[in-house]
Parts: C-alpha cells; sequence; structure tokens
C-alpha cells in the first residue's frame, strides 16, 4: 500500500501561481512514475502532467509551458509547478503513482491516488 498526502490547493487570480506537493509513504519501493491528474466539475478525470523515476515528463497541451512537474526521490514527493493560471484550470487535482516502469497513459495505469485538493482561479 501506498499512502499520498497532497498540499491543499486554494484560491488565486488568473495568472498567478501555486505549487502542489504530493509525499508518498509506505510501499515507496513499488513506485515508478508519479503524476497529476483533475477533474473539473461535470467532467472526466484528465491528465495533467506525469513524469517517471528517470525524470522523464510528458504534460497535457492545455498546461504545457505553464506548468512544470518534478520529483524529489529521496523524498518520495512529487510537485506541480502551475503558473500563468487561467480560470479553466480550476480543478480538484489528484497526484497519483504507479508500478509501471514505462510511462502510464491512462488513469488505470495508476495504481494508488491521493485524496484530492482543490484548486480555484478567479477571472
Amino acid at each position: 500500500q501506498v499512502q499520498l498526502v497532497e498540499s491543499e490547493g486554494g484560491l488565486v487570480q488568473a495568472g498567478g501561481s501555486l505549487r502542489l506537493s504530493c509525499a508518498a509513504s509506505g510501499s515507496i519501493f513499488s513506485i515508478n512514475a508519479m503524476g497529476w491528474y483533475r477533474q473539473a466539475p461535470g467532467k472526466q478525470r484528465e491528465l495533467v502532467a506525469g513524469i517517471t523515476r528517470g525524470g522523464s515528463a510528458n504534460y497535457a497541451d492545455s498546461v504545457k509551458g505553464r506548468f512544470t512537474i518534478s520529483r524529489d526521490n529521496a523524498k518520495n514527493t512529487v510537485y506541480l509547478q502551475m503558473n500563468s493560471l487561467k480560470p479553466e484550470d480550476t480543478a480538484v487535482y489528484y497526484c497519483a503513482t504507479s508500478s509501471a516502469a514505462l510511462m502510464p497513459q491512462s488513469p488505470r495505469n495508476y495504481d494508488y491516488w491521493g485524496q484530492g485538493t482543490q484548486v480555484t482561479v478567479s477571472s
């Protein structure tokens, strides 16, 4: 079992920045990729960004150039730096971990999920 604890999100004005973190504990030896997903009201959960243990990252087109995912393997923590935030970034953000060796391509490939944290961007 892996437990994931996310930092608090928050309310930020459009154009502002916010950093989320997610610390893993428990069976951390099983963790390879880590990722962030988000879900807005009435919408499906969507990938924001993922990162492998080696540091290779992928991003949703909607956040490329604005968001940066990173991880500290020594601290078993993944971060999401969000800049130039837009109202459409408003959602509940979830971190997730996967034991897969390659970058997961679907939420189904992630094994454990955090509780979610609300990010609200006002216009």
